[in-house]
C-alpha cells in the first residue's frame, strides 16, 4: 500500500513543498499562541477561571461579566 502511494507522490511536481508549508503553518499558529498567551494581561485569565464560579442564581445565563480587551 505504501509502496503505491510513494509511486504515486513522487510523479506529482512541486509536491515537496506542501511539507515546508505545512510546517510552517504550524510554528506560525503556536508561536503566535504563545505570544497571545504571553502578553494577556493576567486579569484576563483570572476572569476566565473564575467564570463558572461567579454566576449567581439570579445573573441571566447569557450574560458576560467580564471585561475582553
Amino acid at each position: 500500500m505504501l509502496k503505491f502511494v510513494k509511486q504515486h507522490m513522487d510523479s506529482i511536481i512541486g509536491i515537496e513543498i506542501y511539507p515546508m508549508i505545512s510546517l510552517l503553518i504550524f510554528f506560525i499558529f503556536f508561536t503566535t499562541l504563545i505570544l497571545w498567551a504571553f502578553y494577556t494581561k493576567k486579569e484576563f485569565f483570572n476572569g476566565i477561571a473564575n467564570l463558572p464560579l461567579d454566576e449567581d442564581e439570579t445573573t441571566p445565563k447569557t450574560g458576560n461579566k467580564i471585561n475582553l480587551p
